[in-house]
């Protein structure tokens, strides 16, 4: 059976070109940004995750991603993104290279975001001098003020750059400045493509009369249209919500897992930042079986564990962390908080531990 990712890209040709055409100009030296809008689960990743796998040879891929947990954390997001390129640091003046220190909390002071924008800019500039760079931005509703204003000031600034920057958003959220740039709304799936993807779906035979209301309740939502099946639980008369329906067919395929699996999924879902040493740490600490438990995790493709855990959706990461009863929640951000290091970050380790 096809891939999770390649069948949620059924009816997303056009899609695929403009991203493709967005690479292959940065590629000539012509930067450019595109912001992909959509409700959740209606296929945005998916095609961040294609775009990233199809990347023309000698690409380089930085990838970052907002999250609900670091919303208050000043350049959270645009530390993820300037990582990779930090070994260009030097290449850098003095005073920016001081500004993105300030920024990321690696010296004293304070800030000046004009400052940090420009300096993120000559990084990922230096970065791109060799190789084309294609900078993906996930979840980008969650970003931190901070990264939002830095990226948008860098996305508007590459014209001249081998830069592509995507974005992706849910649509409900507008962020101040990335409503401006150049934006993709990803709609619901037409019926005749909806019906060809939920054909796909061979664990579960639906009868005709549950596939109608399958589709309907759907709306077309790619990610509704491959969990719902595996959830079942179509009897209900009244209609559900789409994001409530995906949540619970994440709990009912989380409920299937061993024991140890459910517990660093929910380890996972307390932390705000996907490193998987500490995962793994905190989960010695509730003598969970990393082994085991991650290949186990990560065979119910809820989740991936790479160099950083990354839920399959934002929803699946909200529901592993509202079905688990308040003591696990509350050994789990115990065994987070003993396993962060305070020295690096103590104000996220005095988090957990409130």
């Amino acid at each position: 059976m096809a891939s999770t990712s390649s069948r949620s890209l059924v009816g997303r040709r056009d899609e695929i070109d403009r991203l493709l055409a967005l690479v292959r100009a940065a590629g000539r030296g012509e930067g450019g940004v595109l912001v992909l809008r959509g409700e959740p689960g209606i296929g945005k990743s998916a095609l961040l995750d294609h775009v990233e796998r199809t990347a023309p040879e000698g690409f380089q891929l930085i990838h970052a991603s907002g999250s609900e947990f670091e919303g208050e954390l000043p350049f959270a997001a645009l530390h993820q993104l300037c990582v990779p390129a930090l070994a260009h640091l030097d290449s850098l003046s003095a005073p920016y290279r001081d500004s993105l220190l300030v920024a990321f909390g690696l010296a004293d002071g304070a800030p000046d975001p004009f400052r940090v924008g420009l300096a993120a800019l000559e990084l990922l500039t230096a970065a791109a001098g060799k190789r084309p760079l294609l900078c993906v931005v996930d979840d980008a509703h969650w970003l931190d003020t901070a990264s939002a204003r830095a990226l948008t000031f860098l996305a508007r600034r590459i014209a001249a750059e081998p830069i592509a920057m995507v974005f992706a958003a849910r649509d409900q959220d507008p962020i101040r400045g990335l409503d401006e740039l150049p934006g993709l709304t990803v709609t619901g799936l037409s019926d005749a493509h909806a019906r060809a993807l939920l054909a796909e779906e061979k664990t579960v035979t639906l009868d005709e009369r549950v596939r109608d209301r399958l589709l309907a309740e759907a709306r077309g939502n790619p990610l509704a249209l491959i969990e719902l099946p595996k959830a079942g639980g179509f009897a209900p008369p009244a209609p559900s919500p789409i994001a409530s329906r995906i949540e619970r067919s994440f709990r009912a395929r989380m409920a299937e897992l061993p024991p140890d699996a459910r517990r660093l999924l929910i380890l996972a879902s307390a932390d705000p930042t996907g490193d998987p040493g500490l995962l793994w740490a905190a989960a010695r600490r509730l003598d969970i079986d990393v082994s085991a438990a991650s290949a186990a995790a990560e065979a119910s493709g809820l989740i991936l564990f790479g160099t950083r855990a990354r839920f399959c959706h934002p929803l699946a990461r909200s529901a592993a962390y509202l079905a688990a009863e308040p003591e696990r929640r509350q050994a789990a951000h115990r065994a987070l908080a003993e396993a962060t290091d305070p020295g690096t970050a103590r104000d996220r380790q005095a988090w957990h531990r409130a």
